[in-house]
């Protein structure tokens, strides 16, 4: 090969495309010699984003989601195997949090203002109301009619804290599919990579501080995975005096306080994000002490008195 060819050879780039979906801030990335192959992958990967946003939206009347609401405590409805095995795999991690997790918990919203201003604290008659609705275990899963029924009416589920890290996921094996060999998905922060970005060996991800957001806590390099953040310093409200975050405890029906911030690394986007929002409600020991027990799995929990906790792992990079 002369000089001249290996000059005209095309190089290797990073095509970044933002946009907003499921209420939220996305970046795709694709890395390739190709800004054909790139920007097909990409557009590929946004429309798995908006189709994935149609299945799992409880707030499009005529998605799967929906359906199953609007026939809580009356029948089970058949749903597609792709929404019955993500509501499968959310028990799962309802099961493995003891109940930390819960899609189920989605009817908080309905009760909980989270405008980041002042607001008073829900009556007990309200929170036993919407705590008697909250249980995974009224999720009732048929696997051969493959049918949901939530056993209660005026239950709901949602996807608040799982559904970002599996359209993440779906659309990093779309651009997978099309031969993109390096990517990352930003979520709002929420970020799934893998491959090799140009000029460099690993992507390059910051862990952010919620006290001071334009210093991080800890930078990590990390060839294939996800790191998913979960916090109250975007929304939250204020109830005599303290700070509460969008995050509810489905076991109580109140919202959490005692935890800022919680950070995961994980192979899996998903999972990465239903960890987030559980550790964020098991508090530091208890969740802590739950990543420690999984394999490849990392976190980061930060309390309300900004004390930081690392997993096993972590705490020698931290030192």
């Amino acid at each position: 090969m002369t000089n001249q060819q290996v000059m005209l050879a095309p190089q290797l780039k990073a095509h970044h495309h933002p946009l907003k979906l499921m209420g939220c801030g996305f970046v795709l990335t694709a890395v390739d010699r190709s800004p054909q192959r790139a920007w097909d992958a990409i557009r590929a990967a946004e429309q798995e984003i908006i189709r994935i946003e149609q299945l799992i939206s409880s707030w499009k009347d005529d998605s799967e989601t929906a359906e199953i609401n609007a026939n809580a405590g009356k029948k089970a409805v058949q749903v597609s195997k792709e929404l019955f095995d993500l509501i499968a795999r959310s028990i799962k991690v309802s099961e493995i949090t003891g109940g930390a997790f819960d899609i189920s918990g989605t009817l908080a919203r309905y009760y909980w203002n989270f405008n980041n201003e002042v607001n008073q604290m829900l009556s007990e008659a309200k929170i036993i109301e919407l705590r008697d609705r909250i249980n995974y275990r009224l999720i009732e899963l048929d696997s051969d009619k493959q049918t949901v029924f939530l056993q209660k009416e005026r239950m709901k589920i949602g996807f608040g804290g799982i559904g970002k890290g599996y359209a993440a996921h779906r659309a990093k094996q779309m651009m997978q599919s099309m031969g993109i060999q390096s990517g990352l998905i930003n979520a709002s922060g929420d970020l799934a990579c893998w491959g090799t970005p140009p000029k460099r060996e690993d992507w390059s991800i910051n862990i952010p501080n919620p006290s001071k957001r334009d210093e991080s806590l800890l930078r990590l390099f990390i060839p294939n995975g996800a790191v998913v953040t979960s916090g109250s310093s975007e929304h939250y409200t204020i109830i005599d005096g303290a700070h509460y975050s969008h995050i509810i405890d489905p076991r109580t029906g109140r919202p959490v306080k005692e935890t800022k911030s919680v950070s995961v690394i994980c192979p899996n986007p998903e999972l990465a994000d239903a960890l987030a929002t559980a550790i964020s409600v098991m508090g530091a020991e208890a969740g802590i002490k739950l990543i420690n027990r999984l394999n490849g799995i990392e976190c980061i929990v930060i309390e309300a008195d900004n004390t930081i906790h690392y997993s096993n792992y972590l705490k020698s990079f931290a030192a």
